[in-house]
């Protein structure tokens, strides 16, 4: 089993996930020639994809995904919620599949058992998701403002975890944003901090871990510097062990042994 980020941030989002014969793309917040490049990098052709997730319907995430998902047929997975928040993507005629998820229910695709998992952020029916290929399990938790009991039941016991680490607070309240916007940043809807990302991590069950991913960095209110920091310090590791989700390029494939 082995991950890769296309890209992590406000500007858009896209993750591979393979196991065995099975590659998956967890949300698509690029367009159409962004993402095939970016799969290029990797030497992915986009026929190749067994199927696409999507957390929750902003832009950065689902902006891609219908149009993509119907030039070359892939099958989309969402919540009903999900699903009727992104009607304003969908192509005039569509030619792929789209399946309902229940936020609760796991689901198998292929050689991934797939776990959903509902989150608190400013979207209709949002979630996030585990996968699994029976050995290992990879746990994903972006675009979250705040965490729960059953975030961190799902996350505990992971072999890798991608982690939203979207602002330092201090640089959010004195940066460039509007109030407004500041306070939904860091509202129980919006999206995890440094801090509140490292006190969720020291809940978890980290004994298995062999890849944590800092992901979601905002480009004016964070730093990949403050984020290491305050993952390293719970997990008492070296800074440079855990990983960036970076804009522009995302990361290369971790394994899964």
């Amino acid at each position: 089993m082995r991950f890769a980020s296309l890209g992590s941030g406000s500007a858009g989002n896209a993750l591979i996930v393979e196991a065995g014969r099975t590659r998956l793309l967890l949300d698509c917040g690029f367009g159409i020639r962004e993402i095939v490049n970016r799969l290029a990098r990797y030497d992915i052709a986009p026929e190749s994809l067994n199927g696409i997730l999507v957390t929750h319907e902003h832009d950065d995430h689902a902006g891609g995904v219908f149009k993509f998902a119907n030039k070359y047929r892939i099958p989309v997975w969402l919540t009903h919620g999900t699903l009727t928040m992104s009607e304003r993507y969908f192509p005039s005629q569509s030619e792929f599949k789209m399946r309902l998820i229940d936020s609760h229910e796991a689901l198998t695709i292929q050689d991934l058992e797939v776990h959903p998992f509902p989150v608190p952020h400013d979207a209709r029916e949002p979630v996030q998701f585990t996968f699994s290929d029976g050995s290992k399990k990879l746990g994903v938790l972006t675009d979250t403002g705040a965490s729960t009991s059953h975030i961190e039941q799902m996350l505990s016991g992971c072999d890798a975890l991608m982690l939203e680490c979207n602002h330092d607070i201090d640089m959010l309240m004195n940066g460039p944003y509007a109030r407004p916007l500041k306070q939904r940043v860091k509202s129980r809807l919006g999206h995890l901090d440094n801090a509140s990302a490292a006190e969720l991590l020291s809940r978890l069950d980290n004994s298995k871990l062999q890849h944590i991913i800092a992901a979601h960095l905002s480009a004016k209110n964070n730093h990949p510097a403050l984020a290491r920091k305050a993952l390293s310090e719970v997990l008492n590791c070296k800074e440079e062990w855990i990983g960036i989700a970076d804009q522009s390029v995302g990361f290369d494939w971790r394994m899964l042994k």
